[in-house]
């Protein structure tokens, strides 16, 4: 389907009298409408796929992550089409004065790497699943290490929350945010960045129903996904992915500035 085109002034108007306001929370509502003319207005922005996000009922959005704004243009995405996706954040944030309040308040859920609390993440996934909710995920763990910023090795734990939920997995590709946002956390927002958000349909994940969640399902599962998400970033990028993905875990990894304290630093796994 290729790249979508930039959204026009009046789509860019229509969107912000439209985006969804009620459920939001009064601090993730403020912090949306603070940053909204900035994300819509002071980018090039351009968006498709709308018709896969469900307007109702529960659904696990699952995207690449290539910079620390993707979560700001995903929620610029969602909300302009009738849902608030609630991300997975890491716990630490949640003692962050004032970040604490947006997220909480938000409905957001906090992840416990390496601690006993480390399986509230998935509850809380599915418990906001079988909330109606949008779940959003970056399986990668954080933003991409990859020099070509193609996603990583993802983390398995996706698969575990879309098979044991049952819920519609819908693919996302995110570019251009790793231009308005590097990753040195300094914005970069003149020339104006072309940011690109695609949706794709759900991923048919029906072979893996039933089975045990083995590490070995878990694995093929979170590929079919990823798989997904990288074939929409192909369009958006009119570019042929490498023939294997990056693994952090197997070859050094490139040290980028402000990762201890990564706020859009994801639990998947």
């Amino acid at each position: 389907m290729g790249v979508p085109p930039e959204l026009t002034v009046w789509q860019k108007v229509v969107a912000t009298v439209r985006r969804r306001r009620r459920g939001s929370g009064f601090w993730f509502g403020l912090a949306i409408a603070v940053i909204w003319p900035f994300v819509v207005f002071g980018t090039r922005l351009g968006w498709r796929g709308a018709e896969h996000l469900p307007r109702t009922g529960g659904a696990l959005l699952v995207g690449n992550h290539v910079s620390f704004s993707d979560p700001i243009f995903d929620i610029a995405f969602g909300t302009a089409h009738g849902r608030i996706p609630r991300f997975l954040a890491k716990g630490e944030l949640w003692s962050v004065p004032v970040v604490k309040w947006v997220l909480g308040h938000g409905g957001h859920i906090p992840v416990y790497r390496s601690s006993k609390r480390a399986a509230e993440s998935f509850t809380g996934s599915i418990d906001a699943l079988e909330r109606g909710e949008i779940v959003a995920i970056y399986p990668e763990g954080t933003y991409t290490r990859d020099p070509g910023h193609w996603p990583m090795k993802p983390k398995n734990g996706v698969a575990r929350i879309a098979l044991r939920s049952g819920a519609p997995v819908i693919p996302m590709a995110n570019w251009g945010t790793q231009d308005f946002l590097p990753a040195d956390g300094k914005p970069t927002p003149f020339p104006r960045k072309r940011v690109t958000v695609a949706l794709g349909p759900p991923v048919d994940l029906s072979e893996f129903a039933g089975k045990p969640l083995t590490k070995t399902t878990l694995d093929a599962a979170t590929a079919k996904i990823m798989d997904a998400v990288t074939g929409l970033l192909e369009e958006l990028r009119e570019e042929t992915r490498p023939a294997t993905p990056y693994d952090p875990e197997a070859r050094p990894r490139p040290e980028a500035p402000g990762d201890p304290l990564d706020p859009a630093e994801r639990a998947a796994g």
